[in-house]
């Protein structure tokens, strides 16, 4: 629904009103220092790959020049330059001078580039750093990695797919064959290891998964599974046959959500009083925000007969009828989502302005949609960056991506695997962090972004990562008790997901005739309550018992069919696009 006429991006066919959107988990890094000297000289040089190949004689671009560098490393950045003579003209000598240190962590740009897309030869250190870093682990390695697949075939399609080796073709990418062989050593050292990896339920968009549209997303989802956990080259397979039990040493999970979408009796009631649809509010709203008078800073809502006057007068009268005979404690909320971190409130808890049957109608639940690509190893070190686990983000001569290697100098003393130990501060804190969300450690946070760390400038300050008794929790990674409630969290919210709204994927379903068994009923709406019989003290008492959004990942979907048919969009010669 959401990817339809996507030129038009402010319509949105997908209502809020009968159904949730997907949540979104990722990570970004704020930079300061050398990096970002490296970063700048990438963007100059991709800009001026394009201007040299498609815009040369167009005066509208200008060729970049990066001015400011420090002198002392000219000769190994760019040997064919003397020093002096960088930039084209001896008579515009370069802007030189020292950085002064920043911080004590080490960093380097790791990138895939080509001839194609940067104008070089092919680049894939990213993948280098993949396999070395995992290589070298010697306690864990956690993966969080998202995989995308869009409606057209020649769109760009994403998937976290990778080899064991060469019996895996198309696949290339032997991250795989990385993963194998640091399980591998750690079993003959007899060495406590884990690898744990986060990806999402369903590579895309697609909608019902039996549908042929669906094909493409099917055959993603075929080589992801065949590369980690299924046939005899995946990593698990490959593991089996070298005599090791892969399931003492590799993990996969993803997460969930669920949340109450605010339509209540009183919503429905301004509609009919104002003749405003709640719908359009929320269109005006974004039109507000996204349109071109929105970006321009409102022209066009002053003029009365302008398109965007009326839905900016429909917004304000629909709003200000709902504002005035509630008190501000007695609404119901907007979302309940919240409740599944470490909130005052639960779901049993929350008022609703509706009779059961509504709020019923209004509960869904939904993916949520992994788009992070990190890699923390030994909470030491850490990857983060565009690229994903596939040939398209890793092979360099496919899809242009950039990532950067962290390791941060300053140490903690901490755990690991109940014995001391000295981890790298930035790595061993983001995977606390992360951890604490997924279990549901974490306070909600405030949509005004007044407490969050993602808003204030690099650098030491009042936002950093806090100790507390939630962060010794999840403080060694591999402590027994923290595992045991990792798993028992994934299995139980599994099970209460399943219970409640029967979404797939899910391990009960091996065949398309369980799909079809295990479906809801013709009527209701994808995501919503599978029983609406159920009562919904019941209900809200399940949903109680989720915490955080971590779920099992269904390894035995559709274990007995063959989930990638052959046809016109999927075949030989277009199967390397879904790698």
């Amino acid at each position: 629904m959401d990817f339809q006429n996507v030129q038009d991006w402010k319509q949105n066919q997908l209502s809020k009103t009968e159904y949730g959107r997907m949540p979104w988990h990722d990570v970004a890094l704020a930079l300061r220092g050398h990096s970002v000297l490296d970063i700048a000289q990438h963007f100059v040089e991709t800009w001026n790959h394009a201007k040299r190949d498609k815009y040369k004689r167009d005066g509208r671009y200008d060729w970049l020049q990066l001015e400011w560098v420090e002198d002392d490393i000219l000769g190994v950045q760019h040997p064919r330059f003397p020093v002096g003579d960088y930039i084209k003209h001896p008579l515009h000598p370069l802007s030189t001078q020292k950085m002064d240190k920043l911080g004590n962590v080490t960093t380097q740009l790791v990138r895939s580039s080509a001839d194609w897309s940067h104008g070089i030869l092919t680049e894939h250190s990213i993948q280098n750093a993949y396999q070395e870093v995992i290589r070298n682990a010697k306690h864990y390695v956690y993966i969080e990695n998202h995989i995308n697949k869009t409606t057209q075939l020649l769109d760009t399609n994403y998937t976290t797919v990778t080899a064991t080796g060469d019996k895996q073709k198309p696949i290339i990418n032997t991250i795989g064959a990385a993963i194998v062989d640091a399980i591998t050593t750690a079993h003959s050292e007899n060495r406590k290891f884990r690898v744990i990896v986060l990806i999402p339920l369903v590579p895309g968009f697609a909608g019902d998964l039996r549908e042929k549209g669906a094909n493409g997303t099917r055959a993603i989802m075929d080589y992801q599974y065949k590369s980690m956990f299924r046939g005899e080259h995946s990593i698990c397979g490959i593991l089996k046959k070298k005599g090791i039990d892969p399931v003492q040493y590799i993990s996969f999970f993803s997460l969930r959500s669920y949340d109450r979408l605010n339509r209540t009796e009183r919503i429905m009631e301004k509609e009919e009083r104002t003749g405003v649809k709640y719908e359009d509010v929320q269109h005006a709203q974004a039109h507000e925000v996204m349109s071109e008078e929105g970006v321009t800073g409102g022209q066009g809502y002053g003029k009365n007969d302008s398109v965007q006057y009326h839905m900016k007068k429909d917004r304000e009268a629909f709003e200000e009828e709902l504002e005035g005979d509630t008190p501000h404690d007695e609404r119901t909320k907007d979302s309940i989502a919240q409740d599944a971190l470490e909130s005052r409130k639960k779901p049993l808890e929350e008022g609703f302005q509706g009779d059961e049957e509504l709020e019923k109608e209004n509960i869904i639940t939904e993916q949520c949609y992994i788009h992070a690509k990190v890699l923390i190893a030994d909470d030491k070190i850490a990857i983060i960056g565009s690229s994903n686990l596939n040939d398209r983000s890793q092979l360099g001569y496919h899809d242009s991506e950039l990532s950067i290697v962290v390791e941060d100098q300053n140490t903690i003393d901490t755990k690991m695997d109940g014995e001391d130990f000295q981890a790298s501060y930035f790595a061993a804190h983001l995977r606390r962090q992360l951890w604490r969300e997924h279990l549901g450690l974490l306070p909600p946070q405030d949509l005004d972004c007044s407490n969050d760390p993602n808003v204030a400038l690099p650098g030491e300050g009042e936002y950093d990562f806090q100790e507390d008794e939630q962060s010794k929790i999840v403080e060694d990674p591999l402590d027994d008790k923290l595992w045991d409630t990792w798993n028992r969290q994934a299995y139980d919210n599994t099970a209460i997901f399943r219970e409640l709204f029967h979404c797939v994927p899910d391990n009960s379903v091996k065949t398309f005739e369980d799909y079809d068994k295990f479906l809801p009923k013709e009527g209701i709406k994808a995501g919503h309550l599978f029983n609406p019989e159920m009562p919904l003290k019941d209900v809200k008492e399940k949903l109680d018992g989720i915490k955080g959004h971590l779920v099992r990942f269904p390894t035995e979907f559709l274990i007995n069919e063959e989930m990638a048919e052959r046809g016109l969009d999927f075949n030989e010669i277009t199967e390397s696009i879904y790698t």
